[in-house]
């Protein structure tokens, strides 16, 4: 009975973790190119799967996560400028009443370096994003990255 009883609950566990694995809309991979010897570009790409979205990173006070990069300190880079996206869609959220900006399929945010260095340097940092489909939102999720230029 104990070694019958023991085997349900294995079983039971098992499957559970099978049924509930946490599902992933968002891909992400990172680029990099140099445009001079004083200048690159990060790009952080997201592939995103039918039927879901991410928000963009203007995303008015009051409404959801808005996709937000955050850069690692280095005295090897500074940023010019606010990470770049392109012209996301829009829609009205009733649940937040107001006009969301986001981004389904794939979008590409790009980010202006200034390289202080001459030798190959490490770009690192994060991204917080929130995935949404027609029926539900997962909750806001990180994704860190790292990317080296040559």
């Amino acid at each position: 009975m104990k070694k019958a009883l023991l085997a349900f609950t294995l079983v039971f566990f098992a499957l559970s973790g099978a049924i509930a694995q946490i599902h992933t809309p968002v891909k992400w991979t990172v680029a990099t190119k140099k445009l001079n010897n004083n200048e690159a570009v990060v790009f952080i790409k997201a592939t995103i799967d039918n039927g879901w979205h991410i928000y963009s990173t203007a995303v008015p006070n009051g409404g959801p996560t808005a996709t937000n990069f955050t850069f690692a300190k280095s005295n090897d880079f500074a940023l010019i400028g606010k990470t770049l996206e392109p012209k996301p869609q829009s829609k009205y959220e009733e649940v937040f009443k107001m006009d969301v900006p986001y981004h389904n399929k794939e979008v590409v945010f790009q980010q202006k370096i200034k390289l202080n260095s001459s030798k190959a340097t490490k770009v690192s940092g994060t991204v917080e994003f929130m995935a949404c489909d027609k029926t539900k939102c997962l909750p806001p999720d990180e994704y860190s990255f790292s990317v080296t230029v040559k």
